[in-house]
């Protein structure tokens, strides 16, 4: 190699070095500095669902937090896969955010052609709440046992119906497990929410329906349903009076309604460490666990890696879960 051509790779070598530095230096100096605008944390539902509310919880004290100001917009559609799209598409410097239910997880178990890959697309800062849904039942129907009432679903095959807040939905998924795990024949009937879906199981067009707490046990304490389970691995420690299903006969039955917050998967990982430690904070503050102790919940701060195997082993389970019940999107 002649002297000037060596000469030449070593400055090469050296530029580059160079340029390197200086990137990996206005990385730094972005992640020190974050934030620089408001942060916008991106819901895929309408206002009023868990996703939201957990989002509205965070926020101001986010906030104060961080000195910037933080603002929930609300991007509801297709099962939320709109507002995770525009999370998946926005610069990746911790400025968008998301606030996911179990609809994340049960979505591409649904939808074949989504525009994202989960795992690929999106990093998990937390988990930000965990809920149990509660097998509730038209009381007319004389049952006061998950047992006894799968004994009567067994002795009329075909003749009863539970409802969902639609097809896909985690209430959905939860009467389908219940479904496969109890051996009933069972006819699912998927309304446009809730709210719908808790109406017919009080006036007995269906039999029964899974209901987040929040929403149903009003309706419980008014005699209007009966709570014969939780569809939780443990007791819910805000309901301990009820049992859990998995105890009542059909062991290992584990489905939990749970809040998280993603961001774009090429945000910076000190960035998504930050956030994990301020978001933590707030959801164990007394205010914030009174909070959400009044909508059946409990707060569940996660480390990153750990939130991401959590969506990873569910999103299998969601997807074996779909493909046995031959569940597919309207």
């Amino acid at each position: 190699m002649t002297l000037h051509r060596s000469l030449a790779v070593i400055f090469t070598t050296a530029s580059m070095w160079h340029a390197g530095m200086a990137m990996s230096a206005q990385r730094a100096d972005d992640t020190a500095s974050y934030p620089i605008r408001p942060i916008r944390i991106v819901v895929g539902f309408t206002p009023g669902g868990q996703p939201d509310i957990y989002a509205r919880l965070i926020a101001p004290k986010l906030a104060e937090a961080l000195h910037q100001q933080v603002v929930v917009e609300n991007r509801p559609g297709a099962g939320s896969t709109i507002g995770t799209k525009i999370v998946v598409d926005a610069t990746p410097d911790g400025h968008t955010l998301l606030s996911v239910s179990s609809a994340h997880l049960t979505s591409p178990a649904v939808f074949a052609n989504l525009p994202y890959d989960t795992i690929r697309d999106l990093s998990a800062i937390t988990t930000t709440a965990m809920a149990t849904y509660l097998l509730v039942v038209t009381p007319s129907l004389g049952v006061a046992t998950v047992q006894e009432f799968i004994a009567l679903a067994k002795s009329k095959p075909g003749q009863f119906n539970f409802s969902s807040a639609g097809t896909g939905s985690g209430t959905h998924f939860a009467g389908e497990m219940f479904k496969q795990s109890a051996n009933i024949d069972v006819v699912h009937v998927p309304y446009k929410g809730i709210p719908e879906s808790l109406t017919d199981a009080i006036t007995g067009r269906v039999q029964f329906t899974m209901a987040p707490v929040a929403s149903s046990v009003a309706l419980v304490k008014d005699g209007k349903l009966r709570a014969l389970g939780t569809t939780s691995k443990k007791r819910s420690a805000i309901y301990p009076e009820i049992p859990t299903i998995a105890e009542s006969g059909l062991p290992g039955f584990e489905w939990d309604s749970w809040g998280g917050m993603l961001a774009p998967s090429k945000t910076p990982r000190a960035i998504i460490n930050r956030l994990n430690r301020e978001i933590s904070r707030i959801l164990v503050l007394p205010e914030t666990e009174q909070r959400l102790r009044t909508l059946g919940a409990q707060p569940a701060p996660s480390l990153p890696a750990q939130t991401d195997a959590y969506i990873a082993a569910q999103l299998r389970v969601a997807a074996q879960l779909a493909k046995k019940a031959g569940i597919v999107g309207q």
